[in-house]
């Protein structure tokens, strides 16, 4: 029970986070607003890891914390020029439901068959997660536009591996981990800014929600890592995966942005996975 909790505590901070994500990137930009959410959030952990010093991890674990944040980074690229290209509608959902299925995939492999119940319960997870992110849209004649699939399959492929790497990574300690991670991903995004030749310099004006949204990604992904250590891998992956549910009724809520019949389909298939999950 306690990992259902962690896992959806991590899905409302992440979501909360890619709400004030997007409001910076409107201020500043996709990637300064990337950038400095990064940074804000690793300079969180560093206080945090001063104020409770944990033991450092080894070797193996360091290596997996990297390569996770490098490819959580490659993967929200990815995303973000699909989403450039115009295919919003498809690349949302197509990434957000590969990043689940994956870590779904792999924990039934390692940890094995987790019942009846809980497996229908990755099926409305599963739906929640494609409906809730499709834009008012929708995805229209998706099977016909192969070529479009391919970055979101790949920006999915990047955030799948990121959950696994990271309950990997985080069997021991908690912070170290995310610290290399959160540091992996940084430099990713100070070379992507080099290489496309833009400025580091900001409006004042979005410091404040880049603040915000480092501290509530932070917190997404320890809820995150807290939820994997106290179960298993693919039932606090689906629901950290349910995040675009809370990004959705912050821009219902705050900005009165329209909720479609079927994102709200998606909302109430969530719900239904969370009661199968405790059941």
């Amino acid at each position: 029970m306690i990992s259902i909790l962690f896992g959806l505590t991590s899905a409302i901070s992440w979501g909360a986070g890619d709400f004030t994500g997007g409001l910076a990137s409107r201020r500043t930009g996709a990637y300064r607003a990337v950038f400095y959410g990064e940074f804000f959030g690793l300079v969180l952990l560093f206080a945090v890891v001063l104020a409770s010093p944990q033991t450092m991890p080894n070797v193996k674990s360091i290596l997996l914390s990297i390569a996770a944040g490098a490819l959580g980074t490659v993967g929200l690229m990815l995303l973000y020029s699909a989403m450039a290209q115009g295919k919003m509608s498809i690349a949302a959902p197509v990434s957000a439901l590969l990043a689940a299925a994956l870590p779904v995939i792999f924990g039934m492999i390692t940890d094995g068959f987790p019942g009846y119940l809980t497996f229908l319960g990755f099926g409305f997870a599963l739906a929640a997660i494609w409906l809730v992110s499709q834009s008012e849209d929708g995805v229209k004649d998706i099977f016909t536009h192969f070529s479009d699939l391919r970055l979101p399959l790949l920006a999915g492929v990047g955030f799948g591996l990121y959950f696994i790497l990271m309950n990997a990574a985080t069997r021991e300690t908690t912070f170290w981990p995310m610290v290399y991670s959160r540091g992996a991903g940084l430099l990713a995004m100070a070379l992507l800014i080099i290489v496309r030749r833009d400025s580091f310099v900001t409006v004042r004006a979005a410091w404040p929600v880049m603040i915000l949204n480092g501290i509530l990604d932070v917190g997404g992904n320890f809820f995150y890592v807290l939820a994997g250590q106290a179960g298993r891998l693919d039932i606090s992956a689906i629901l950290s995966s349910l995040f675009p549910g809370s990004t959705v009724i912050l821009a219902w809520i705050i900005l009165k942005e329209r909720l479609t019949r079927t994102q709200w389909i998606g909302i109430v298939c969530a719900l239904i996975a969370i009661i199968l999950f405790t059941v």
